[in-house]
């Protein structure tokens, strides 16, 4: 499946751009597991390093890691860069179900 194709899906998909020199990058990784097992598949959750893949980071302007945007429908419904709580980021989750 294609970012495109996984981006438009009708449930939300969360999408953490980072970098494997990315200090910020390896502290939210914890947090994302942690959302996962809270999710489940109620909605996706992946990682893009933009090094690898900078194709699509630069599609998505990504100037800082690392930044997290929620897509569904293949809109954005939120974007922030920053590490953030898996609490908040379930309760932003759930606001795009």
């Amino acid at each position: 499946m294609s970012f495109q194709e996984l981006i438009n899906q009708n449930k939300p998909v969360l999408v953490n751009f980072s970098a494997n020199w990315c200090g910020y990058c390896v502290k939210i990784l914890p947090v994302l597991e942690e959302l996962k097992n809270r999710v489940g598949d109620k909605a996706n959750i992946i990682e893009i390093d933009i090094d690898k893949d900078s194709q699509v980071a630069n599609t998505y302007n990504i100037r800082a890691v690392p930044t997290i945007i929620i897509f569904k429908n293949g809109e954005i419904r939120w974007r922030q860069a920053g590490v953030f709580p898996a609490n908040e980021l379930e309760r932003l989750i759930h606001e795009s179900l």
